[in-house]
């Protein structure tokens, strides 16, 4: 109470303004903006997983990446450090009452604490959560990405594999009707065994066209299960991260 009341006495006289916020809840909240507005740049739709890939290869990320994961447990170590000190705040001040015998504005000095303690306790925790939801955005990027550039691989194989079995195809029709031809006009059986040979050899190979086609379908199969996965995936934190923007703005506008 004594505390309570030395806090009333510099409120009253001007010394301290609670609603005014402190370096280092002012630095929380521009980080906490500064999250929003980078998820909201890597959430635009017109802007490729490829293009974002290739930002993400540039060498000025190289030569920094020996430091971003100890700077990302850093920062989620000091977001959760000032997580707990909101809670500690809004435990402190939510189980204080005053007196009867305290003056009146010791119970506004005494909401005007809880105010800001619950202020800085949304602004860490959404601040902590975004840390995390980002860093889990950009991986979800590049794995998408790189699942694209594979099924694109994969599908540039299977036309290959298309083109090459119409080919052995072909051949084979013409040694057919080569065979067929020589047998009406009465030829020699050394020539048609070599075409017999040729045509033999053309049908192993169309069977190693067929297996490999095949395996370049399933592959395809494969790969786009993983990126439908992946880009529901993206889809469902795109869609958290447009409810945390609400009720950050709308925890914003409350505390304005």
């Amino acid at each position: 109470m004594l505390i309570l009341s030395v806090d009333v006495l510099a409120v009253s006289h001007g010394a301290i303004r609670p609603t005014e916020m402190t370096l280092q809840w002012t630095a929380v909240a521009l980080f906490l903006y500064v999250e929003i507005g980078i998820l909201v740049i890597l959430c635009l739709p017109f802007i490729s997983p490829q293009r974002w890939q290739k930002i993400f290869n540039l060498s000025i990320w190289n030569s920094i990446g020996h430091f971003w994961n100890k700077g990302f447990l850093a920062m989620i170590i000091i977001l959760i450090v000032l997580f707990l000190d909101a809670v500690r705040e809004v435990r402190k001040y939510s189980g204080t009452q005053p007196s009867k015998e305290a003056v009146p504005s010791m119970y506004d000095h005494l909401h005007m604490k809880l105010f800001r303690a619950q202020r800085n306790l949304y602004i860490s925790g959404f601040s902590l959560f975004l840390w995390l939801v980002m860093r889990r955005v950009i991986m979800l990027i590049n794995q998408l990405a790189v699942a694209n550039n594979t099924s694109k691989a994969l599908h540039a194989q299977t036309e290959a594999a298309n083109q090459a079995a119409r080919k052995y195809m072909e051949d084979i029709e013409q040694l057919k009707q080569a065979l067929a031809d020589d047998a009406e006009g009465g030829n020699s059986g050394q020539k048609n065994e070599l075409l017999r040979k040729e045509v033999q050899k053309l049908t192993e190979e169309l069977k190693i066209s067929d297996e490999a086609l095949k395996k370049s379908k399933s592959e395809v199969e494969v790969m786009k299960k993983q990126t439908e996965s992946l880009t529901k995936e993206y889809d469902r934190l795109l869609q958290e991260h447009q409810k945390l923007q609400n009720q950050t703005e709308g925890g914003i506008k409350k505390d304005m």
